[in-house]
């Protein structure tokens, strides 16, 4: 019985010596050195091997090194191999770390006062307070549970919206298509923290974001592709809205003559607000295979009809 990684090399070797001592009895592999073929019952990777069903035949679990799964096709999936997200206590620190900075960056003006700093001009603008300013973050997962408990302490008013209904102590919680319009309606800074699906794919069009309130500021840190990147641009240069912080983008890297690395309103980072940290992740995958073992649900599993 073996576990083959797939994913960064040099965080794969922290992977090793922390299985090494706390699960001997578990071969450990990375790729793509994967050992032998048929000994491989659980991958853990970003991406998976083009043909990894094929080459490993009594596969058992397909780990995300991730928080999101929609890198990996469902369908091709056969019933006996599960799907597990990433549900990693580092990864969803970095999440509410980011979520702080971006909605603090936009809040106090950030945006402005760095193109200002660039063109050499001191321009002050009238600061609001945090009761002023409206915070909310589509997704109410794991992550965006998290960010919303993080934020409430700043006193911004704030609120969520998911597929289905939920009840959070503080937050004014919307769900379904019914109850969008509304949500946007009252978000003078918006979270994207959705799982990316063919229900969610371009949620961020033009559509959405001319329902938000004008001047409202966007925050992107689902997948690059929530966003219509065009009608962000549109958005900015209306004035609807008035800045963005992007993590994620439909191309990554972007090629060096995108947009968004010039553009005056965004501040744009590579992909780094929820890293995984081997100490941590590691550890959740170690025990979902005890889990799995013992016959009892691994936590992190992806429902087939759901997709997340």
């Amino acid at each position: 019985m073996s576990l083959l990684y797939k994913a960064d090399p040099a965080r794969g070797r922290q992977w090793g010596e922390l299985l090494a001592a706390r699960a001997p009895n578990l071969a450990f592999h990375i790729w793509p050195e994967a050992g032998a073929a048929e000994e491989v019952r659980y991958l853990a990777a970003w991406q998976a091997p083009a043909d990894f069903l094929a080459q490993f035949p009594n596969l058992e679990v397909l780990f995300s090194t991730g928080a999101g799964v929609d890198q990996f096709d469902l369908a091709s999936l056969p019933p006996q191999v599960r799907l597990v997200r990433l549900i990693d206590p580092g990864l969803i620190e970095g999440m509410v770390e980011y979520a702080v900075m971006a909605t603090l960056a936009l809040h106090r003006d950030l945006p402005h006062y760095l193109a200002a700093q660039r063109s050499h001009r001191w321009e002050p603008l009238k600061a609001k307070r945090p009761s002023q300013r409206r915070v909310g973050v589509m997704g109410l997962g794991e992550l965006g549970r998290a960010a919303l408990r993080a934020l409430a302490p700043f006193g911004f008013p704030l609120s969520g919206w998911s597929r289905s209904a939920r009840s959070l102590e503080g937050v004014d919680c919307y769900a379904g298509e019914a109850e969008l319009a509304t949500f946007l309606g009252r978000c003078d800074i918006l979270i994207c923290l959705l799982p990316l699906t063919a229900q969610t794919r371009g949620v961020l069009c033009a559509a959405t974001l001319a329902q938000l309130p004008k001047g409202a500021g966007l925050i992107n840190a689902g997948r690059g592709g929530h966003l219509v990147e065009a009608d962000l641009l549109a958005a900015l240069a209306s004035g609807q809205v008035s800045g963005a912080v992007l993590d994620v983008l439909g191309q990554e890297p972007p090629p060096e003559d995108h947009p968004f690395y010039d553009h005056q309103q965004i501040l744009l980072t590579p992909h780094i607000a929820a890293m995984t940290h081997p100490e941590t992740a590691a550890e959740v995958v170690l025990a979902n295979i005890r889990s799995h073992e013992a016959g009892e649900e691994m936590v992190g599993l992806v429902p087939r009809d759901r997709g997340y």
